[in-house]
């Protein structure tokens, strides 16, 4: 049997992870922010303490049935489950492909202090060969778009943008799939079509970028925000109104060489990620498969129903599995409101 090419692998798993009715769990959580979700149900944020709460949420039953992927954290990529399972063995054993996040987070950009760059270049190749050797298939790595007075500025997406690119290109070098992931922030009062109109704006510099550095896009996914309402906006826009909106700008901007779109829940509330995905899978014309890869909108009832109590973990898998059985039929445009009756 020939051996497939490292482009047709790249598109195989570009395409799994996307695989009808499934998305992304992101457990790629820092340190810094899994200790203070874990600082929010009195849990201390020690080794020992992240590995039993990811490993919940990996040995949950019957979860890989919505769930394709999933991101981790450097230090959990290289862990073993509490019965001394790889999480990467573990996961790749129920069909479940193993993620990384690669980048090192957002830090204020030279010149414009109100804005940010993410760093995490220097030294990628070798970190990603490393990451290959540990099971990991596909990778992440997340800009940070802010919406202000005056700013996003130029400068700004475009340097954001050339680093998502020479990411990309360097993950598909080393086999392994880039998820791009440019988040246009909801924090402020902007409306939803400022939303839009930075959302189009960053795109555009982003497709450019990938195309400049020769991504294959067939083996990549892209992981953009929702065209939504800003926090402090007085008016928010309802689900049709986000869903209709969000098409409309992904239609613009992303080729149709993509697979598919695995959209950030963003600091949405669990159901209300659920509901915009699943009306925008309900206009059923969409030329890329649109899915979810959500960290705490998927997350969030499992830790609060576990409180780092080993006696709750039965409640938390559950909590965990309704969730991902919720956007599991929103990614196929059939969530309905007694589904979420059912998972309360």
């Amino acid at each position: 049997m020939r051996k497939k090419s490292m482009q047709q692998q790249l598109i195989d798993t570009a395409r799994a992870l996307v695989a009808p009715g499934k998305g992304i769990l992101a457990a790629d959580e820092s340190t810094g922010t899994i200790t203070k979700r874990l600082d929010s149900i009195g849990v201390e944020s020690t080794e020992a303490n992240r590995q039993a709460y990811r490993d919940l949420l990996f040995t949950t039953e019957g979860a890989e049935a919505f769930v394709s992927g999933v991101i981790l954290f450097e230090e959990t990529l290289f862990q073993s489950g509490l019965d001394g399972t790889p999480f990467t063995d573990l996961l790749t054993g129920k069909g479940v492909i193993p993620g990384i996040k690669v980048d090192k987070g957002a830090k204020p950009l030279a010149g414009s202090p109100d804005e940010k760059i993410t760093e995490g270049l220097d030294g990628l190749r070798e970190r990603l060969a490393d990451y290959a050797k540990a099971g990991a298939r596909f990778a992440k790595w997340r800009a940070v778009i802010t919406i202000g007075d005056g700013i996003p500025t130029d400068y700004c997406i475009d340097t954001n943008a050339h680093a998502l690119a020479r990411y990309a290109a360097l993950c598909q070098e080393a086999g392994i799939v880039p998820i791009v992931e440019p988040e246009v922030l909801m924090d402020g009062p902007h409306d939803i079509h400022r939303c839009e109109a930075v959302t189009e704006r960053t795109l555009a510099r982003v497709f450019d970028e990938l195309l400049a550095q020769q991504v294959l896009l067939e083996g990549m996914l892209l992981k953009p925000n929702m065209v939504i309402s800003g926090t402090e906006c007085p008016q928010q826009a309802g689900v049709d109104e986000v869903a209709a909106t969000t098409l409309r700008c992904l239609r613009r901007h992303v080729p149709a060489a993509v697979p598919g779109i695995v959209f950030l829940s963003g600091g949405q509330s669990d159901e209300l990620a659920t509901r915009h995905l699943n009306a925008m899978n309900q206009h059923g014309d969409a030329p890329w498969t649109l899915s979810f890869s959500y960290g705490r909108a998927l997350q969030a009832p499992a830790l609060a129903a576990w409180s780092g109590k080993s006696d709750n973990v039965p409640a938390a898998q559950q909590a965990y599995y309704r969730r991902a059985r919720c956007n599991g039929a929103a990614a196929r445009g059939q969530y309905t409101d007694a589904m979420e009756q059912d998972a309360a």
